[in-house]
């Protein structure tokens, strides 16, 4: 298997796996009446991506979020041409975790879809936007080129989601992820306002990405990595 290969399937199973835990919690939450509570569930977003990070941060760089390459791209941390196949990877694997969930829940309803809860849509979009804008600003300080590796970006990356997902949880589901959305609003059928989930976390991302230069100079540079073709 190639690198390119390896990346792709690493990050086909990062969003699997993000998306059957932390959807995987909501629906478990759902169907016990609570039992695991709305802290756990955003525990289990947060907990998935950092165990994702430390298992796949050196094969692909940990992205499993289409917004996060994306806004790698626009730094100037990764190759455009690696752009497509790795949304493609991360939208498949989100489709694949919903998928298992339906298995394992056919009966319910939403498959932890992301909807506005309390708030308008265009809240929601403004939400989403800033959410992404503070984990691509956290993503962007602590990744190595365009990889999310090691204890620090472990930490601080997994943390931050938990953060966001226990504040607006309730209000947005705190998506900041394009896949994490598009997978369970597909296969349950909940698609109305989909399109906020999918254009609100990568505008903020872009703008996490703009506002690096306001800190480092070499912060949204091209990267060695990427000059050399080895950005995974």
């Amino acid at each position: 298997m190639t690198r390119l290969s390896s990346a792709v399937f690493a990050e086909f199973l990062g969003t699997f796996i993000l998306v059957f835990i932390g959807t995987g919690g909501i629906v478990a939450n759902d169907v016990t009446g609570g039992l695991i509570s709305h802290a756990g569930v955003a525990s289990a977003f947060g907990l998935a991506v950092l165990t994702m990070i430390y298992a796949i941060g050196d094969i692909s760089g940990a992205h499993i979020n289409p917004a996060v390459t994306i806004a790698f791209w626009l730094a100037g941390r990764f190759p455009l041409r690696r752009v497509p196949v790795y949304i493609a990877s991360q939208l498949v694997g989100a489709l694949a975790g919903s998928a298992l969930i339906l298995v394992l829940f056919p009966v319910h309803g939403t498959l932890g879809a992301t909807a506005p809860s309390g708030i308008s849509l265009g809240s929601a979009a403004l939400l989403e936007v800033t959410l992404t804008f503070i984990l691509m600003f956290v993503i962007i300080h602590v990744a190595e080129g365009a990889k999310e590796k090691g204890l620090m970006a472990g930490v601080a990356v997994g943390g931050t989601v938990a953060m966001a997902a226990l504040i607006a949880g309730p209000l947005s589901g705190a998506s900041m992820n394009p896949a994490r959305s598009f997978g369970p609003a597909i296969l349950s059928g909940h698609i109305e306002g989909l399109w906020v989930y999918l254009i609100a976390p990568v505008v903020g991302a872009a703008l996490a990405v703009l506002s690096c230069r306001l800190f480092r100079e070499d912060c949204c540079s091209s990267n060695k990595e990427v000059a050399h073709g080895r950005a995974d």
